[in-house]
């Protein structure tokens, strides 16, 4: 329940503060007889046939103001803070290339030799 009740309040002013010149109009239409007899500037020129619309405009000019004024608070309220700072750079350690060591072994030779790797394998010949 308090949760519903909470929702629907929330969702009221938030709606309320998006539809100020419609809350506006709406209490000039419920109120029309009490503002034209009471509020009215000029009530007391009825050929004019105002019927107070001059104290509509009126209000409807302070919630313009208002807003406006709400307007430059929320640009106040949103400082943007930039943060600088000078670029990371990563660098590695180039190797060092070593010239090429010259052995004193020499190279590799495939010395050994067997006959009998040869007298096994043999190839076929070709009889005519």
């Amino acid at each position: 329940m308090f949760k519903r009740f909470t929702a629907i309040l929330l969702l009221v002013t938030l709606i309320s503060s998006n539809f100020s010149m419609f809350m506006v109009y709406a209490g000039f239409e419920m109120n029309h007889k009490y503002i034209a007899e009471n509020l009215c500037i000029n009530r007391s020129r009825p050929w004019m046939h105002c019927n107070g619309k001059c104290y509509f405009m009126k209000k409807i000019h302070q919630a313009e103001e208002n807003e406006k004024k709400q307007e430059a608070k929320d640009n106040l309220n949103r400082l943007e803070v930039s943060f600088f700072q000078e670029p990371f750079q990563l660098s590695f350690i180039e190797p060092a290339i070593l010239e090429t060591v010259k052995s004193s072994f020499p190279p590799y030779t495939y010395q050994y030799s067997s006959r009998y790797i040869e007298t096994i394998f043999r190839p076929p010949t070709v009889s005519v």
